[in-house]
């Protein structure tokens, strides 16, 4: 049996379907033409609509590729079923405090999704495995590059 796969939200995995479809859809399609156009302008070596079409293309058809193997791999996860919604798990926006009481509220999110500037966080990062499965009051230690900081978590929500 095979091992389940890292977490995604459903909007996370919308965008990335999104993405893919986007690519697939609408500019492979274009570049395409842009490359047959240019093809049969004659000499290939000096027609720079050509060598950057194919170069695209390649791109395109890498990004493709990727976006399908890490969706084959990901697995779906709704945090609005979570059941147990006293403790930190996938999909919980937490509000934690560190020993200054600067308070700071992240969501948890699967790695594809995650962008600290809006205080999304990856499921992965050392944030995160510090505070999985943590409950109100608890006091935990995140290892980060400058030392340790001690979080105590003050609230947990789900969507």
């Amino acid at each position: 049996m095979q091992p389940a796969g890292p977490p995604i939200t459903p909007a996370g995995m919308a965008a990335l379907r999104a993405r893919y479809d986007h690519l697939l859809g609408t500019e492979r399609p274009e570049i395409v033409e842009i490359v047959s156009w240019a093809a049969g302008n004659g000499d290939r070596s000096e027609n720079g609509d050509y060598l950057y079409g194919r170069k695209r293309m390649r791109e395109i058809d890498r990004e493709l590729g990727h976006l399908a193997r890490r969706m084959k791999k990901l697995r779906v996860v709704d945090p609005s079923r979570q059941t147990e919604r006293d403790r930190v798990f996938f999909g919980a926006t937490v509000t934690i405090a560190d020993e200054d009481d600067s308070h700071k509220t992240i969501t948890i999110v699967g790695d594809d999704e995650q962008d600290a500037s809006t205080g999304r966080i990856g499921w992965s990062a050392p944030l995160s495995r510090a505070l999985r499965g943590a409950a109100i009051g608890d006091l935990k230690t995140v290892p980060l590059p400058s030392g340790e900081k001690e979080w105590e978590v003050i609230s947990i929500e789900y969507p």
